[in-house]
C-alpha cells in the first residue's frame, strides 16, 4: 500500500508551504520546474522542510489543514529538530 505524506517547503521568498502527495521526491521535483502549486511557482526555488507519513490519504490530509491553521511560529517549532536524512537528501 503507499504511503501517503504532508509536507512543509520553504519557498525562495522565506514563507512556508504545505501540501501532501504520495511520492515526495516527484512533488519537489515538480515544484522547483515550476509546475507545482500556483503559491510556489512565483517563489522559487523552495526546500523540503518537513514530511510527515501516514498509512491513509484521509489522515494526511487532515494533518494537512491541521497545519495550515498554525501560524508561521507554530510550524517553525513543528519543524525544529525534523530534519532527517530524507528531507536532506531531497533538499539538495
Amino acid at each position: 500500500m503507499p504511503k501517503h505524506y504532508t509536507y512543509i517547503l520553504e519557498c525562495g521568498d522565506g514563507t512556508y508551504y504545505t501540501g501532501y502527495t504520495t511520492d515526495v521526491e516527484k512533488r519537489l521535483l515538480a515544484h522547483n520546474a515550476g509546475k507545482g502549486a500556483k503559491y510556489t511557482k512565483a517563489r522559487l526555488p523552495v526546500r523540503l522542510r518537513y514530511v510527515q507519513s501516514f498509512e491513509t490519504k484521509r489522515e494526511a490530509m487532515r494533518y494537512e489543514w491541521s497545519i495550515k491553521q498554525l501560524t508561521r511560529a507554530q510550524k517553525e517549532k513543528l519543524m525544529e529538530g525534523t530534519t532527517n536524512e530524507f528531507t536532506e537528501e531531497l533538499s539538495n
